[in-house]
């Protein structure tokens, strides 16, 4: 299989470097004579260049065309996933003012565990195992964040604690997820050719996988209508299932799904359809990349349901921020938010241990 390099060094000389480099995360070129990446978090300016704007868009027209994609005036955005996992996204005059624009976000052949967030101070020991019980108990679990706040390596963390005897099935625009667990079915969306046919989206994906006995499904990211499916899918039955979306934080979340389920083209009244959020999901993980370039799990937030037609939540643990340091880093701790989960009988019924102190306000 070729890696990242041969696609992209080779149209992409000035940026080789970067390329190469294990400790950049992301590379930005903002037209021919701005080149940023992103390191540990944060974004720095470099001094490559690009000989010329034409130089630039022939490279990201030949990376379009060695994926078997067209960038073009009639096409002028790319958005494509290498066969290692990198993603590519491009957009050209005259959409980009200021040249051909170019996002690259590298492909991590690191799995991420929990041992590392917990070594990186992205969550405590404490907030590891109240995750892992939610993933245990079979409740449903949406990761939400920003972007770039890590939601996709979280969700990679989340399943991780699926037990190996059953049955995952996931899904996926472009593969990243990187589960380990021996009962996998992996699925992929498929854009349309260049005559509009042959696109496979998220929702036909779930319509089949729902017919393929999962014991859990895993989607990589809500973004559209294909949230009303899975909504669907979490409340007949399909418990412990998990997913990603943007959002500002969990309650933002919730209200996120709803505007993602009305996009199903589906006429469905607000209020049924509030009741099937409340209904299948259970628990949201919160990301967030902060000021100083660290990501953190910043809360962990169960769904209790609804009250007068608005969502409850029960934050359960969550980040605090203390204030920031002389040399800029963000200081706080994790602690409980006061409220011991509606779940926490259920483990201790199942053999989970879960210390009721964790959830102490601190």
């Amino acid at each position: 299989m070729h890696d990242t390099n041969d696609y992209l060094s080779l149209f992409f000389e000035p940026i080789r470097e970067y390329l190469e480099d294990d400790t950049v995360s992301e590379i930005l070129i903002n037209g021919a004579a701005q080149i940023y990446i992103e390191r540990k978090g944060r974004l720095e300016l470099t001094p490559q260049r690009f000989i010329s704007e034409p130089a630039l868009k022939a490279a990201a027209v030949n990376v379009a065309k060695s994926v078997g994609r067209l960038l073009n005036e009639e096409n002028p955005r790319l958005d494509a996933r290498l066969p290692d996992g990198s993603r590519v996204h491009a957009v050209i005059p005259p959409l980009a003012r200021n040249g051909t624009v170019i996002a690259i976000r590298k492909f991590t052949k690191e799995r991420l565990t929990i041992e590392q967030l917990i070594t990186f101070g992205s969550i405590t020991p404490e907030g590891a195992r109240l995750i892992d019980t939610c993933v245990k108990l079979h409740r449903n679990m949406i990761v939400s964040g920003a972007t770039s706040s890590g939601k996709t390596s979280v969700l990679n963390v989340l399943s991780a604690y699926i037990p190996d005897n059953e049955r995952i099935l996931v899904i996926e625009d472009s593969s990243e997820l990187q589960l380990q667990q021996n009962h996998i079915v992996g699925f992929e969306t498929r854009k349309p050719d260049k005559n509009g046919n042959g696109e496979v989206t998220i929702r036909d994906l779930i319509h089949s996988s729902l017919r393929l006995r999962p014991d859990r499904l895993v989607i990589g990211e809500i973004r559209g209508g294909e949230a009303l499916d899975l909504l669907q899918a979490l409340n007949t039955g399909h418990a412990g299932s998990m997913s990603t979306i943007h959002a500002n934080n969990p309650h933002d979340c919730l209200f996120r799904i709803e505007t993602c389920a009305l996009l199903s083209g589906i006429d469905i009244p607000l209020s049924a359809l509030r009741a099937q959020v409340a209904s299948a999901i259970d628990v949201v993980v919160h990301t967030a990349r902060l000021t100083d370039g660290s990501r953190k799990i910043v809360a962990i937030s169960e769904v209790l349901g609804l009250k007068d037609g608005e969502y409850q939540l029960n934050d359960l643990y969550a980040f605090k921020i203390k204030g920031i340091s002389p040399a800029g880093m963000i200081t706080g701790n994790f602690a409980g938010c006061g409220k011991h989960p509606s779940f926490l009988e259920e483990a201790g019924l199942m053999g989970i241990t879960l210390d009721p102190e964790i959830f102490e306000a601190g």
